[in-house]
């Protein structure tokens, strides 16, 4: 396949005193070897560098010939010249083939280190894989919807009718805030859905959930600052509450939630508190009104806030919709957020916040600021999905299936797992909680089972303050049936072992 015709490349001023040749090589070579010229890439035309950098086109020619010579480049008649897919440097030590990210320098020494602040380390312990994932969905992926059952092929549909007609305001730069038509819809949503009395103007329009919380703790939290939050708790909120400085504070849980007395009597001074509300994360117990109500008195009494992270309510399986907590705030106290990422497809990566008043002028400032708005065509599409009623319709469909492959999780663990392991009823959600029998490290047992091909998350990942239960969380929504049959089978093995 051909390469592009030109490459704008760019070179260091040549030194005072140094021949023009001698520049020239040095420049290209460095390119090559630290991979600014990846191998096989075409560079310019011996004609095009001699006019760009002033130079005859004797003295490029050689500077090619004498690379192509130590094995650097390659040419041939009329296509031009490249990168050779295999240099010297790789030849000669075939056993550690260089990575660019992790190459040495010119002469051969090894780059040092870069010193990270005490921030950057915090950042650096991302819980999350930097890698994502790209292998196909097994047994027990959490956190995860069944991307083969999302009907992609209406939403190319929409997204080229969304093309077809796309406006100047959609190409331009968007509202820091986002698309207002999709947050009039999901105002009306949130209504209906979890209660929540609230307009577009109280919408913000974010990448992730993760986004809410961190833009959240940096403009409440001073270094020190203490901040509530379940334990065992969702890790993604621990590290980011601990990156803006927070003194994070594990509240214990029992099967009411998040214990607020424990934490009143302990941390009164907080300045913020992270709750899943709906679904405690991990354990799976929603929290009980007069925690709820005990929560918002907190807040309201040392002028706090609540972030309520909403992440799964949706799939209910038994018994009434429950109502979100900010439908209960009346004084502006929550900050409520919900992601369309675990509802429809994780690469959408959009999500929102529903923000007090009194706090929507510096959120919406510190968005534009730190990322300025979620892209608005992908707005513009899912607000088609949702005003078409297809998202509505996609959740009572899936809401079903889960519900199907929940009970096969249950039926399955008591036929192969009695006694081994077990879990409670499944109401909600996308996962749920596994519990081992005391003194088995689920750390093990997660490290074992991926071995088998299953994927698990132990309950210790959970742990902030205290040890958490023996146990792991299994999602069943990502595969059918006879996979989580088959997962459930391959936790038995292991677990008799």
């Amino acid at each position: 396949m051909r390469r592009a015709e030109h490459i704008d490349l760019a070179l260091a001023p040549r030194p005072d005193g140094m021949p023009l040749q001698r520049w020239l090589y040095d420049e290209l070579r460095s390119a090559i070897l630290t991979g600014r010229l990846s191998p096989g890439a075409r560079l310019p035309s011996s004609r095009d560098l001699a006019a760009r950098f002033a130079l005859s086109r004797g003295t490029v020619l050689g500077v090619f010939s004498q690379l192509e010579a130590e094995g650097y480049l390659t040419s041939a008649v009329g296509r031009g010249s490249f990168v050779a897919p295999e240099l010297p440097d790789q030849r000669s030590d075939s056993s550690e083939p260089r990575s660019v990210g992790k190459r040495a320098g010119v002469d051969g020494a090894q780059p040092r280190s870069i010193t990270l602040s005490v921030r950057g380390r915090l950042l650096a312990r991302t819980p999350f894989q930097a890698g994502g994932r790209t292998s196909p969905a097994r047994a027990f992926r959490a956190s995860s919807p069944d991307l083969d059952a999302f009907p992609f092929e209406l939403w190319a549909r929409l997204a080229a009718k969304r093309t077809r007609r796309s406006r100047r305001d959609l190409l331009g730069d968007g509202e820091a805030q986002g698309y207002r038509p999709l947050r009039e819809a999901i105002a009306g949503y949130v209504g209906m859905s979890r209660g929540i009395a609230c307009a577009a103007d109280s919408v913000v329009m974010l990448g992730s959930v993760q986004q809410a919380i961190d833009l959240t703790a940096r403009l409440l939290l001073d270094p020190g600052d203490a901040a509530w939050i379940e334990d065992p708790g969702y890790p993604g909120a621990r590290f980011v509450l601990e990156t803006a400085g927070a003194r994070v504070v594990g509240v214990p849980v029992d099967a009411g939630g998040i214990d607020v007395e424990w934490a009143r009597q302990h941390a009164p001074d907080a300045r913020l508190a992270y709750v899943t509300a709906g679904r405690q994360a991990p354990l799976g117990a929603p929290l009980a009104l007069e925690r709820r109500l005990s929560l918002l008195e907190w807040a309201r009494d040392r002028d706090a806030v609540v972030i309520e992270d909403d992440y799964d309510s949706e799939y209910r399986f038994e018994g009434n919709p429950l109502a979100a907590m900010k439908s209960l705030d009346r004084d502006g106290h929550v900050i409520y957020c919900g992601t369309f990422s675990k509802l429809l497809f994780p690469g959408l990566r959009t999500a929102y916040a529903i923000v007090p008043d009194r706090l929507i002028d510096p959120f919406v400032a510190a968005l534009s600021l730190t990322a300025r708005h979620v892209p608005s065509d992908q707005q513009s599409v899912l607000h088609e999905f949702i005003a078409d009623g297809h998202f509505g319709r996609h959740i009572r469909r899936m809401r079903m299936l889960y519900g199907e492959r929940a009970e096969t999780l249950e039926s399955s663990v008591e036929r192969h797992l009695s006694g081994l392991l077990t879990v409670p009823r499944i109401v909600a959600g996308l996962d749920a909680p596994a519990f081992l029998p005391p003194g088995i490290d689920d750390a093990d047992v997660s490290r074992r089972l991926a071995l088998e091909g299953v994927e698990t998350r132990p309950l210790s990942l959970y742990a902030i303050d205290r040890p958490a239960p023996s146990g792991l969380v299994l999602g069943f929504a990502s595969v059918g049936r006879d996979a989580i049959e088959a997962g459930v089978i391959a936790l038995a093995r292991v677990l008799a072992r």
